[in-house]
């Protein structure tokens, strides 16, 4: 389930929605809890989690943490720089860098971490655990350890060219 909306200049997808029910004396109680990936398509995503009593307003919470918790990622036109591993929980991720034309290959959650970041051709495989909020959150994870040639020299101290 992801459905995408643009909020101004940001990006929105919807991940998951669940629904937890509380017994109560006349019955059941519905809360429902969204889990959104929020990017503007230029090289910044973050992830947020929202709970409300209805689905809508869940959805706006959760953007707007997502938006609070934006990260910058390095890319490499429409791609990354290098081939990069992510781990939150059990779940991991193994991102790759693509040629031009090669499309996002990824499943449902990391699909939409790479196309809120702007990501446009990439290869990814993930491991372990399928679930959606480790796979969006190991994804992050290893967004936020690319780094550019000119960083990795600056770093190093050498120069790779």
């Amino acid at each position: 389930m992801s459905t995408d909306t643009v909020q101004g200049q940001l990006i929105d997808k919807v991940i998951k929605i669940r629904r937890c029910a509380a017994v109560v004396k006349g019955g059941r109680r519905f809360s429902f809890t969204a889990l959104v990936v929020v990017g503007d398509g230029q090289g910044r995503v973050g992830w947020g989690y929202g709970k409300a009593n209805e689905v809508p307003p869940a959805v706006e919470k959760a953007v707007k943490d997502g938006s609070r918790n934006l990260i910058p990622v390095h890319m490499q036109g429409t791609t990354i720089p290098h081939t990069v591993k992510g781990r939150f929980g059990s779940s991991q991720v193994i991102l790759v860098p693509a040629g031009p034309g090669t499309g996002v290959i990824a499943g449902a959650a990391v699909r939409a971490v790479c196309e809120a970041c702007g990501l446009r051709d990439i290869l990814t495989k993930s491991f372990g655990s399928t679930n959606p909020t480790n796979l969006v959150k190991a994804t992050i994870e290893a967004l936020s350890s690319l780094r550019s040639q000119g960083e990795v020299e600056r770093l190093r101290g050498v120069s790779l060219s």
